[in-house]
Formats: C-alpha cells, sequence, structure tokens
C-alpha cells in the first residue's frame, strides 16, 4: 500500500494589517482548492499569514503587538479551525503572533480536517533584528498524518540551522512543512538551503512564501533526493503535488539516487560530534567573532 498525500501550498498576498480579511481570503483559497483540486489532503500557508503583516516597523518607534497577537487557542485559530472543519482539510495556516501572558510566539499550529489543533510549533530561530520582540521557542514538532506517516515543521530561519531539520529527521520527520516570509535578497539562498535539506535528511521539504511587500514567493517542494517538484513564481499561485512518504522509506534505506545511505552511517559513526557534546560557544569560530547586535525598541501591550 502507498503512502501518497496530496499537498497543496497557497502562495499568497495578505490583506495589510487586516487579520479578519486576511483569513477570510484564506478561507476563499481554501475552497478552492477543495473544488478544484479534490485530491489534496493538506493546505499549507507561509509564515505570518493569518496577522495581515505586510511591512517592517519603523526602528526608532517601539511597536505595539496587542492588535496582531492572542493566545492560541485563540479567536484567530478558531476561525483557521473552522475552514479546515467545513472543508475537510488538513490546514497548516502558516503562523501567527501567539501572546502567552507577556511573552510573544511565532507560533504555526497543526489543524486536522476535524477542525482540531493537534500540534504547535514555536519558532527556535526569531530572525534579528525584526523579531527582537519574539521569545524563541524550545521544542520540536513532529505529528502523524494517520496511515501515510510523520511530518514536521519549522518556520523560516530556522532553516538556516541544520540542526532544526535534522533534528526533525531524526525524530521521524519524513516530511518538513516550512512556511516562510522572505521579501530579501537572501531568497535565493534559502532556495538552495530547502533542497539541501531535503537531500542530507532525505525527506521532502515543503517550503511555501508570501508574495507582495512581505514575500518574494518562489515557493517550492523538494522530493527526498533533492529533485525540485515544484517552484512558483512570484506571484500570487498554488502549487500542488501528490507525495509519495514510501519514496522518503526508499532514500533513507537505499541511499539518494541509491547512491549515500546517509543514516545509516551517522549510526554508525563511532564517536560524538564535539559541537554537541560540548558547549557550542566554546568553539575556535568564536574566538574572533563579536556580540550579537542589534537595535530594536519594541514593547508588548
Amino acid at each position: 500500500m502507498s503512502r501518497l498525500f496530496g499537498i497543496a501550498g497557497v502562495q499568497m498576498a495578505v490583506v495589510p494589517w487586516d487579520a479578519q480579511a486576511t483569513v477570510a481570503k484564506m478561507g476563499d483559497s481554501v475552497h478552492q482548492v477543495s473544488i478544484n483540486f479534490p485530491w489534496v489532503d493538506m493546505i499549507v500557508f507561509h509564515e505570518l499569514a493569518a496577522p495581515g503583516l505586510v511591512q517592517f516597523m519603523p526602528a526608532d518607534k517601539p511597536v505595539s503587538w496587542s492588535k496582531n497577537a492572542e493566545p492560541v487557542p485563540g479567536p484567530l485559530t478558531d476561525a483557521l479551525c473552522d475552514i479546515a472543519r467545513r472543508h475537510r482539510k488538513w490546514l497548516v495556516p502558516g503562523s501567527l503572533y501567539e501572546l502567552d501572558g507577556k511573552k510573544l510566539y511565532n507560533t504555526a499550529v497543526v489543524i486536522s480536517p476535524q477542525g482540531d489543533i493537534i500540534s504547535k510549533y514555536r519558532k527556535m530561530f526569531p530572525w534579528l533584528p525584526f523579531e527582537a520582540g519574539t521569545e524563541a521557542g524550545d521544542e520540536f514538532c513532529v505529528f502523524d498524518v494517520p496511515d501515510i506517516g510523520r511530518f514536521g515543521l519549522s518556520i523560516c530561519y530556522d532553516s538556516w540551522f541544520p540542526e532544526t531539520v535534522r533534528t526533525l529527521a531524526w525524530m521521524g520527520a519524513e516530511v518538513i512543512i516550512h512556511p516562510t516570509m522572505t521579501p530579501t535578497s537572501d531568497r535565493e539562498m534559502e532556495l538552495v538551503l530547502n533542497q539541501a535539506n531535503a537531500i542530507f535528511n532525505q525527506c521532502y521539504f515543503v517550503d511555501i512564501n508570501g508574495v507582495g511587500p512581505w514575500g518574494g514567493g518562489r515557493s517550492l517542494i523538494v522530493d527526498p533526493d533533492g529533485r525540485v517538484l515544484q517552484k512558483a513564481g512570484e506571484r500570487e499561485t498554488i502549487v500542488t503535488e501528490i507525495i509519495d512518504l514510501d519514496n522518503v522509506k526508499k532514500a533513507r534505506e537505499f541511499g539518494n539516487l541509491g547512491l549515500c545511505q546517509l543514516w545509516k552511517q551517522l549510526k554508525e559513526h563511532p564517536r560524538p560530534f564535539p559541537i554537541y557534546e560540548n558547549d557550542i560557544g566554546s568553539g575556535k569560530i568564536y574566538e574572533d567573532l563579536g556580540e550579537l547586535k542589534f537595535h530594536r525598541n519594541l514593547a508588548i501591550e
């Protein structure tokens, strides 16, 4: 029995600073996918889609997140859960700003076809300086789709740290869902990183970006051998693919292209890696590096 799974990524522009209108637009997109591509099982949106964020904040003014952040679950996720329930689809609605007491997180949720939040992931590496007021998450997130396989969540800048995706794969993830929001010139580098993450973790990598002022598009779906299955342009579009998770098992068992059995050889490696065995800050590389610096004045009201 093959493990076929239909997935769609919605590359869209948000309604500026209007969460309610943006969620309504997301609902229309889910409806469109459900009608036109009924075989799709999961629909993915880009990072921070639901809050309707579109631009950088002025660096010289405090930022109030009160209009864009709320608890999870909360009114925003309730509306998203209703969309998933009505259309009977798995939904990863990008991410949103989660307010937990006085702490702010960039959080992605996974919503089942029954409309339940089954997993929540807080971004581990907020992008500085823009997310200087955001706390770093401290838990990895994998979740199972019954009879299909295990999925992992990663958000945008996390993928620049190979330890994050590697850990998800080590935890059994066969598909990495990666909402991102990149309007900057490093988007080309991200495409290389995303393809590499798929190759050296031998997994599917689904990277969905926004468009407009808050995203340069070029969403990507990569298979476990590093083949680019889908690559969007820079306009609003929907990318769709039927992935087969048995291809992950094949790549990990026999190697990429039947050549490189990475996970088996890693298991047989005779000694631990010093970078993980010791305090990472004790590495030689840090002797000539300055402190992490950024200038940002943020406030949570």
